[in-house]
C-alpha cells in the first residue's frame, strides 16, 4: 500500500526540529527514522509508531489504536493509530510520544557489507 502523502507531509513538517531525521520506503509506507531508529511510519493503514514496551499499553487505551502485528505475530513497542482522526495535535503527541522513546535508544551506525574474498 502507498504511503498517505498528506500524512507524510504533516509529519515532515513536524519532525523537521527533531534532530537526525532521515526518510526509508518501510512497511508498506514512508518510514522516518531518527539517528537510525525507526520512529513511526505512515501508510493507507495509519500511523505505526515505536513507543516502547513500558508506553504501548497505555498508548493501546486511545480510541483508534491498535498493536502491531507482522506475520501475525505482535511487534512489541509499536502500535498503530487509524488515520481517521489524526489531527493535528493528535498527531503531533503521538510523534512527541515517539520521539521521547526513541531517543532513548543508541544511535545506529551505517553498516557496510564486507565484501566476499574470491
Amino acid at each position: 500500500m502507498p504511503a498517505d502523502s498528506d500524512l507524510v507531509s504533516r509529519m515532515r513538517a513536524l519532525l523537521t526540529a527533531t534532530g537526525n531525521i532521515t526518510e526509508m520506503k518501510m512497511f508498506g509506507g514512508i518510514a522516518f527514522m531518527l539517528n537510525g531508529n525507526m520512529l513511526a511510519s505512515s501508510s493507507k493503514r495509519g500511523l505505526m509508531l515505536r513507543v516502547g514496551k513500558d508506553q504501548a499499553p497505555l498508548a493501546l487505551t486511545h480510541p483508534g489504536t491498535h498493536q502491531v502485528e507482522m506475520r501475525g505475530r505482535p511487534m512489541e513497542g509499536y502500535i498503530r493509530v487509524d488515520p481517521a482522526g489524526l489531527d493535528d495535535n493528535g498527531l503531533r503527541e503521538w510523534l512527541e510520544l515517539a520521539t521521547a522513546f526513541v531517543k532513548t535508544l543508541p544511535a545506529k551506525t551505517s553498516k557496510r557489507k564486507a565484501k566476499r574474498a574470491k
